[in-house]
């Protein structure tokens, strides 16, 4: 599935949620999202954005919150998988785009590139509401009913990426950090 198309099915669904984004996942959001405001991307701290997502969730309980995760991302934290379903975030939502490869630094193979199933390891970690899409119709008509469901929810994307990708929007992790206060200070 394309990950473009796959973002713009995911902002279709969004409604008022709190997006945590990291990573290629960020570019694709930030040409499609229309609510900045409600957006957080996490620049220069890869493999955090699920932990910083868990933290928001846990703060604002009334926020659904979704995380835009990459897979090498992922798992230079895989920690954070257990750690969400042991705390069990009612309003939080995982998504986890499966390439396979670092894209961002120059398309690397992540180690167990094509092996790993992250959907699977979510639901052994204990987050019942685990989901695998490689193809796009079925994410797409699917996706309304999970985002309905009590989470934590993961869902993992297998994607690839079109000759178009839109260019990154490199700031700080102080821009991310000033983000974070104003999220949790004006979000009820």
């Amino acid at each position: 599935m394309n990950a473009h198309e796959a973002i713009k099915i995911i902002s279709r669904e969004r409604e008022d949620a709190i997006v945590v984004s990291t990573m290629t996942p960020t570019r694709y959001w930030q040409d499609v999202s229309d609510s900045e405001d409600l957006d957080l991307p996490i620049y220069g701290a890869m493999g955090k954005a699920s932990s910083v997502a868990l933290g928001i969730a846990l703060a604002r309980k009334k926020n659904k919150v979704i995380v835009l995760d990459g897979d090498g991302g992922l798992l230079t934290s895989l920690g954070s998988v257990v750690t969400i379903a042991d705390q069990a975030p009612k309003n939080l939502i995982h998504f986890v785009f499966e390439d396979g490869v670092y894209f961002t630094t120059g398309g690397q193979p992540i180690p167990g590139a094509g092996k790993i199933d992250f959907a699977g390891i979510a639901r052994s970690s204990g987050i019942v509401e685990s989901y695998s899409f490689d193809d796009l119709e079925s994410f797409s008509i699917e996706l309304p009913n999970i985002m309905q469901k009590e989470g934590p929810i993961f869902i993992c994307l297998k994607v690839n990426h079109s000759d178009y990708i839109p260019p990154a929007k490199n700031k700080s992790t102080k821009d991310s950090s000033i983000k974070i206060r104003e999220i949790l200070q004006s979000v009820d």
